[in-house]
């Protein structure tokens, strides 16, 4: 039996075969659809949406929506102290009485804030939701290898988000006591015209030979971060930073998590001196002041030329108890008993 051969393969195939027709029919509509891009329109505008609605419900999730507010309608001066929870009650209570005292006087608002709060690894979900801008915290160092006079950073961003219309906020740690309740801060140091009366120009930021120096040009209306400086470097016991987009930057900075890591001998205060020298944008919003104008020591390592506390001054603060000891109860009380005098 002969069966019939195969045909024989052209030698001169088409320029383009023809593509495989599928065994299910397209609808013409459909065809209609795929000629000219237009399927490929309608899935990037589908696709579009969804991300779109993708981004906002995570926008909702990630923390509370907090309402615009102008800076300037609240207390201009927030004064913030983060205390340690295991200092003694009766000196917590004098320090509050101290803070507020000063706060009525002036038409300011005094924050109290408790360490732990803050501490990376104690933070907890309900603290976050209430924090949203500590992005930071996210990223925990080990609670164990984290001072806890880190707390100032966190303790300054949680108080711009409670009162966002504040203009001033004044941290001043738990070591320092408000002496002269009299002084008010605004024209005691941050008036523009004040701010350039009394700022150190051409200055070692480190002393006494830091190459890097402060700014000899910078206008009092252009300062966002009020410092001093002790014999041996930038002091943030007693600072003052104004309200505003770049506060904010200033503090994510100087909290980011590779200065936490860093194991600074000083911790928070060697940062800051690493990122005001390293950050020109930092440097050129700094005013570094003299030392007994919101600074003064009653004991430690005071500037020679200006940081040892005298009778009149705004601020007597005792550096070495704070980082030491969880309260400052004996060293203050003599100074407690010189305050209830005077209100009397």
């Amino acid at each position: 039996m002969h069966f019939a051969m195969p045909p024989r393969k052209t030698s001169r195939p088409p320029p383009y075969a023809a593509r495989n027709q599928s065994s299910l029919p397209i609808p013409p509509a459909l065809k209609n659809l795929l000629r000219g891009g237009r399927l490929r329109s309608l899935a990037l505008g589908i696709l579009g949406f969804l991300t779109l609605v993708w981004l906002f419900r995570r926008g909702s999730d990630a923390g509370v929506n907090l309402p615009k507010v102008a800076v300037g309608s609240g207390p201009p001066v927030v004064i913030v102290t983060a205390i340690d929870p295991k200092a003694d009650p009766a000196w917590v209570s004098n320090i509050k009485k101290n803070r507020e005292d000063y706060a009525k006087k002036h038409g300011a608002f005094y924050v109290q804030s408790t360490c732990r709060i803050y501490m990376a690894g104690s933070i907890d979900h309900l603290t976050l939701h209430r924090l949203p801008h500590l992005l930071p915290l996210q990223h925990p160092i080990p609670h164990q290898h984290l001072p806890r006079t880190w707390s100032k950073v966190p303790a300054l961003r949680h108080a711009m988000t409670l009162f966002p219309g504040s203009t001033y906020f004044w941290y001043l740690d738990s070591g320092a006591l408000i002496m002269n309740p009299a002084l008010d801060l605004q024209s005691h140091v941050l008036k523009p015209s004040r701010l350039e009366d009394i700022m150190l120009t051409n200055e070692p930021v480190v002393p006494p030979d830091s190459v890097i120096k402060t700014f000899g040009n910078l206008k009092g209306d252009r300062i966002d971060f009020v410092v001093t400086q002790d014999k041996e470097g930038l002091v943030p016991t007693s600072i003052i930073v104004r309200n505003g987009d770049w506060a904010k930057y200033f503090l994510d900075a100087w909290f980011d998590p590779i200065y936490r890591s860093y194991n600074f001998q000083k911790a928070e205060s060697h940062a800051l001196e690493h990122i005001v020298q390293w950050h020109g944008t930092i440097l050129a919003k700094l005013a570094l002041i003299p030392q007994n104008l919101l600074n003064a020591y009653a004991t430690g390592p005071a500037n020679p030329k200006y940081g040892a506390y005298k009778q009149g001054d705004l601020v007597a603060n005792f550096p070495g108890c704070a980082r030491e000891k969880p309260d400052c109860a004996a060293e203050h009380q003599p100074y407690f008993d010189i305050l209830n005098k005077n209100a009397v």
